[in-house]
């Protein structure tokens, strides 16, 4: 099949399900342009910050649209093309754009509140604690995953027999990692020059595209060959001070002028289709059960449900509404902008998963064999290819390519740092810190939260992304359902319709504790066969049991809260 139509029927779906089905949901709910927001009444110059409607857009967008889509996608493609197209769109369309919009509508309405706060306040104090223990957690699945993607990005060594020596792409990765250093330098004096003259609309995008411009020359011109581990290193520091430093000075233009690039790495991607207009060599669909390792295959299992927790990102991702309530939700400067912000970024993030699955199909051999690589490789090799036709030299579109697969993987970093962070903070906080024990108020400081957090991820992080991912994606999605969940609690409590929630519910609570429980015995098989160790399968045998036992307590805590308002609904009205 040719991937032009693919990517037409996939562009036509999610454009129709934003005007219409996004604009339904917001009128259901009530967005109202007149209220003031969170950003507006409790503006504070760090985390409440109003902004302009399309920079929260780029934050959002940047923040969510990490390694997910691309690595999800192509990796899912061991089932065949057809099973991922058709959970992308379904799955972003029904599940998460709406959990997206839902927790940042849920944060607005609520002084920009966190979920963890959220639970709190509609479920009570024991869902709050276990909600933000489980998000934490999370997070450390996140910072381990992704970072360990960007040091192995930039990695200009490779071992091969116990040699290890120079790579192919040493200078190319090196060129790619100094571009990310000087993004982060850049991303400072952009936001200093912000904050000092409040450019906006042609001014802010010139100063930004000059920006990123300025970081490729240097960053293309003086490569840092560095090993893998170095790369891990200058990866935390990094996020140490994303997670420390206020909104405006690293994160929010970092997040702008990285949408820039993201738009022209889709632009290219697209543009590249359209004119080449390859074949889909990817099958259509292969087998139930994949085994990895086998044609290519990175993953292993069944269909049911291995492939709707691989494909997070592109379809629904419990991440996403950390992002959405834990940053986007305090910079809002007008309701009217949720809609795109919540709504609007999914659908677009669904949109890349889809190209990211043509160019894998594209870059496959005639007889539907996977190209060889990461999924980073095999998706940043196919659209450098792209630019090649149109004449950029092949070491600038590989450099630009490398430092946007990178940036995809960072943009989610630095924002889960921060949210990690926010997450311990909140799980040891009081009403009353004035007078808080010291202790208390040691695990709340906000740099030994963000110490401890990343010092854990960073342990994690020797384990690899290919052996984390599968818990993280499991993680993931029913940190998706505890949000639905909560979000169900919400609307019905204020009088609002939910009804639109209970589908992407049950499929995604029936989902993920199916993984998780795949996961857990799968742990037990390889202690018991003695091929089992701590810091892979003991780790992973530990945060599986934690994991599903926080989100039954969650779960059923919830359910007994929304069975409890059910009643006095009843009530009401048959008093009334």
């Amino acid at each position: 099949m040719n991937t032009l139509v693919i990517v037409l029927i996939a562009a036509v779906c999610l454009v129709c399900a934003y005007a219409g089905y996004g604009r339904r949901i917001a009128k259901s709910w009530g967005v109202d342009p007149n209220a003031k927001t969170p950003a507006v009444r409790l503006e504070d110059g760090k985390d409440y910050v109003p902004t302009n409607g399309w920079t929260v857009f780029s934050h959002q967008f940047s923040s969510i649209a990490g390694a997910g889509p691309v690595t999800g996608a192509i990796q899912a493609a061991a089932f065949g093309w057809l099973p991922v197209l058709l959970w992308v769109l379904l799955g972003g369309i029904f599940f998460g754009a709406v959990t997206d919009f839902g927790a940042l509508y849920a944060s607005v309405k609520n002084d920009g509140k966190s979920m963890g706060m959220l639970i709190e306040k509609y479920i009570g104090k024991l869902g709050r604690r276990l909600f933000l223990l489980f998000c934490w957690l999370f997070t450390l699945l996140v910072i381990a995953a992704f970072a360990d993607m960007v040091a192995d990005t930039f990695n200009a060594y490779t071992t091969v027999d116990g040699v290890t020596s120079l790579s192919a792409a040493a200078t190319t990765n090196g060129a790619a990692g100094m571009v990310s250093i000087m993004f982060m330098v850049f991303a400072v004096v952009f936001g200093l020059i912000q904050k000092k003259f409040n450019f906006s609309g042609w001014k802010e995008a010139v100063l930004g595209i000059v920006f990123i411009v300025l970081s490729f020359v240097i960053g293309s011109n003086c490569p840092i060959i560095l090993a893998k581990e170095g790369w891990i290193y200058i990866t935390f520091v990094y996020i140490f001070f994303a997670a420390v430093l206020p909104m405006w000075l690293l994160k929010q233009p970092r997040d702008y002028m990285t949408t820039f690039m993201f738009i022209f790495m889709i632009a290219g991607a697209a543009v590249g289709l359209l004119v080449a207009h390859p074949t889909m060599n990817l099958h259509a669909f292969t087998a139930w059960n994949v085994v990895k390792g086998e044609n290519g295959s990175l993953i292993s299992g069944s269909l049911f449900p291995i492939l709707f927790v691989t494909v997070a990102c592109g379809a629904v991702s419990g991440f996403h509404s950390l992002v959405s309530s834990g940053t986007s939700s305090k910079t809002v400067e007008n309701e009217k902008d949720m809609l795109k912000v919540g709504y609007g970024a999914m659908v677009l993030e669904s949109m890349l998963a889809v190209l990211a699955l043509c160019v894998a199909g594209a870059s496959a051999a005639a007889d539907g064999t996977p190209a060889a690589g990461t999924p980073f490789q095999v998706f940043s090799n196919g659209v450098a290819g792209f630019f090649e036709m149109f004449g950029v030299p092949v070491y600038a579109a590989t450099v630009f390519m490398t430092m946007c697969v990178s940036a995809l993987a960072l943009t989610s970093l630095d924002a889960v740092a921060r949210i990690g962070r926010m997450s311990f903070q909140e799980l040891f906080s009081v009403d009353d810190m004035e007078h808080a024990e010291g202790w208390r108020k040691l695990f709340c400081n906000t740099y030994f939260s963000t110490i401890i957090t990343l010092a854990l991820g960073f342990v994690l992080a020797k384990i690899g992304y290919n052996n984390i991912w599968p818990l993280f994606g499991s993680a993931n999605q029913l940190l998706s359902a505890l949000v639905l969940v909560t979000l169900c609690v919400f609307l019905k409590v204020t009088g609002r319709s939910n009804k639109m929630l209970f589908p992407p519910l049950i499929i995604m609570l029936c989902v993920t504790f199916t993984a998780l429980v795949q996961i857990l015995v799968g742990c037990v098989q390889a202690y018991a066969a003695g091929t089992a160790t701590f810091l892979m399968q003991g780790l992973q045998l530990i945060l599986a049991i934690l994991l599903i036992a926080l989100g039954v307590i969650i779960v059923v805590n919830s359910l007994r809260v929304y069975a409890a308002s059910e009643k006095n609904s009843e009530k009401a009205a048959a008093h009334s």
